[in-house]
């Protein structure tokens, strides 16, 4: 084999690893596209006004139910403000004591606050229930079922629901006391 018919041989090569590294990284690219896609295709079916608020279960650890486990559908012909939080955020902290004074007002209206704990445990759970004095219905999403259910990404996410158990707005971050009033006197339930 000559010098010339050598080099040939070798370009071919090249050539060869190019078109074989080049496939491989195709279908990388192609791979990482289809996941990205998909994600964001299951991010994007997230509950909107108008839509029947899914039903769940969860233990309870504090409010002024008689059963240890609240459903969400028992609470139906009510207002019902599904709030999604943690002792470890910074803005479910600040929305709380709004909460709380609000309460007392819009149960007697007709409007529940349930406020679901993320928290891993119970006991972090129950210094903050002291800590703020707070006497709404706190269940606990133990297994993140619940979260995964409603798809909640950021911190605090509220649900406010119609008494016929439709969505009616859903807001992400916190809230302050003269918008959680607002949204609060947009699920109460009709005085008549």
């Amino acid at each position: 084999m000559n010098k010339g018919e050598r080099n040939i041989n070798k370009q071919k090569k090249k050539r060869n690893r190019l078109i074989f590294r080049s496939s491989i990284l195709a279908v990388l690219v192609a791979a990482v596209i289809f996941v990205l896609f998909s994600n964001s295709k299951d991010e994007n079916t997230i509950y909107r006004a108008g839509d029947a608020a899914p039903d769940f279960k969860l233990s309870q650890i504090n409010g002024d139910f008689d059963a240890d486990v609240m459903q969400l559908s028992d609470l139906e012909g009510k207002g019902v403000m599904l709030n999604f939080w943690a002792t470890w955020c910074g803005p479910c902290k600040q929305e709380m004591p709004y909460m709380q004074e609000l309460y007392p007002k819009y149960k007697e209206k007709g409007v529940e606050i349930v406020a679901v704990s993320l928290d891993s445990t119970e006991l972090v759970v129950d210094n903050f229930i002291d800590e703020y004095g707070l006497t709404f219905a706190i269940p606990h999403d133990v297994n993140a079922e619940v979260r995964d259910l409603y798809r909640i990404r950021p911190m605090p996410t509220t649900f406010f629901i119609n008494p016929d158990g439709t969505i009616d707005e859903i807001v992400q971050g916190a809230l302050t006391l003269d918008k959680l009033e607002g949204h609060l006197d947009a699920i109460t339930p009709d005085a008549s």
